[in-house]
């Protein structure tokens, strides 16, 4: 069976790296910087890149370039890979460690290079740290239990690479080995062609990440308040239509109460707006400590809020009203008082937009009343 040659799978490695550390370092300059870790994630592969440089180049090259070099740019790429994973799921880096096994590898690789040559030795321990970088990011990733399609497959291929340096280091243990990289051999091709899949499919997972990211930021976007962590008015409404469809199977109606601050014009007057946003910030706060999971709360426009209450008749959503009165009259010197127009579904022939209207009329006879109260229609 014809064997490939090393040197152009190697270079092949070469190519995919360049091309996946570009388009990663061209999403790090377009995307958001919430989206973070993509600088760590585009220096994974140009490393690789540099070290596929200087493996094609040994025997040109002098040995602490050819071979050293090139497996320390080889791991130090894997630690940017697991250091840009952490960093974009939100988690620190322990450098001191990971520093600690990258300088003994080099050190190691040096001595068994240079000092005492020994092939066998020198890839066992490469092949041994290496798989450490990438089964403690194995383990990170299942440990947070994420079933997205990018996370799956970055857990995939970092179960194929183990599997291969698993396989690795058995033949090492029992003299199959080798006695050099570029030997043209099954064990070799093997062993190369999985770290050319790796150089490929793992960059290609953060790609993935990064843009399931980036949909969920804009989704989050679309349908929440840029201000207040709740809704905006375009998914609310969204929300009560559904509500509405699944009330219709259950034959449990749910109720919907509109919110306006009282006189808060007046507070922007006075305070400015930056105060005017920590009292509806603050709002916000206060209502979400009373609600259910299931209560869906949306800034309705300005100072305006909206409450669905799902399988909620009028009397337990006028019940409700009144604990969220009470808890916006708590705990803080911000001016929090609120009217409310309370409403329910009464039955097939009701529309959402009857309900808004008479939510909407009985919010106006709150404030007509003195304010800080409901009426209910």
């Amino acid at each position: 069976m014809p064997v490939l040659d090393p040197r152009t799978l190697i270079a092949m490695a070469g190519v995919m790296s360049l091309l996946m550390a570009l388009v990663l370092g061209l999403m790090r300059r377009s995307y958001p910087p919430s989206i973070r870790g993509l600088g760590m994630w585009a220096m994974a592969p140009l490393l690789w890149v540099l070290s596929t440089a200087l493996f094609s180049a040994r025997g040109m090259v002098h040995d602490m370039l050819g071979i050293v070099g090139a497996n320390s740019l080889l791991l130090m790429g894997a630690l940017f890979q697991l250091a840009g994973t952490r960093r974009f799921l939100g988690q620190p880096v322990a450098w001191v460690p990971w520093a600690t096994l990258f300088a003994l590898t080099v050190g190691a690789m040096t001595v068994l290079t240079l000092s005492y040559p020994d092939y066998l030795l020198r890839v066992g321990v490469f092949t041994v740290s290496i798989a450490c970088v990438y089964g403690s990011l194995l383990v990170f990733l299942l440990r947070r239990g994420d079933q997205s399609f990018p996370i799956r497959l970055v857990e995939a291929v970092l179960v194929l690479h183990l599997l291969v340096l698993a396989g690795r280091l058995y033949t090492l243990s029992t003299g199959q080995g080798g006695s050099d990289l570029l030997d043209r051999n099954a064990i070799q091709t093997l062993y190369i062609s999985a770290y050319v899949l790796t150089t490929l499919m793992l960059p290609l997972g953060n790609v993935l990440m990064a843009t399931d990211r980036l949909r969920a930021e804009l989704e989050h976007l679309a349908t929440h308040d840029p201000l207040l962590p709740v809704l905006n008015r375009r998914a609310f409404l969204q929300a009560c239509e559904h509500e509405l469809s699944r009330q219709r199977r259950t034959g449990r109606p749910p109720a919907l109460i509109l919110m306006d601050l009282d006189h808060f014009k007046a507070v922007n007057d006075t305070h400015g707006h930056q105060h005017g946003d920590a009292v509806l910030r603050h709002v916000v706060t206060r209502l979400q400590t009373v609600l259910r999971r299931t209560d869906v709360l949306a800034r309705y426009g300005g100072e305006e809020f909206a409450l669905l209450l799902p399988e909620t008749p009028t009397d337990d959503a006028c019940l409700l009203s009144q604990r969220l009165h009470n808890s916006l009259a708590q705990g803080h010197p911000l001016d929090c008082r609120m009217s409310m127009g309370a409403t329910a579904w009464r039955g097939e022939t009701d529309s959402l937009d009857a309900m808004l209207s008479r939510a909407d009329a009985a919010l106006y006879r709150a404030k007509a009343a003195g304010r800080n109260q409901t009426c209910t229609d």
